[in-house]
């Protein structure tokens, strides 16, 4: 979370930063100042789905413009960039997901929070 958290002050960005487990239920929620509330929602949702999908949600969402919208039938998931998945020793224990800002900001985020714990 310290290192998500830090990439997304280090760059003026008010974003939401969800840590779930493998299970993609939500063990921390950190709502940095001025983050919109409706982002709370759609980063636990981008870590569900990375978490349970065991893949970043940016990729079922180019999945899904790239015409497989049978995807989005899948309840409880969003399907958009932001979530990634933390992988140590080849396996999935969880996954960060960030909404607040654009797209490809939140999965940077993202990913800076999953990297300093993936080995």
């Amino acid at each position: 979370m310290a290192a998500a958290t830090a990439e997304a002050k280090n760059n003026g960005w008010n974003v939401v930063i969800v840590v779930a487990d493998d299970a993609g239920y939500p063990l921390t929620i950190d709502r940095l100042d001025n983050a919109q509330r409706p982002s709370v929602d759609i980063s636990i949702g981008k870590a569900r789905t990375a978490a349970l999908f065991r893949r970043p949600s940016g990729a079922l969402e180019e999945a899904i413009n790239k015409g497989r919208p049978a995807l989005l039938s899948v309840d409880g998931q969003v399907f958009l960039q932001g979530g990634v998945p933390i992988i140590v020793n080849g396996d999935v224990i969880g996954a960060v997901g960030v909404s607040g800002v654009r797209a490809d900001q939140d999965e940077q985020v993202a990913m800076a929070g999953a990297k300093a714990v993936s080995r």
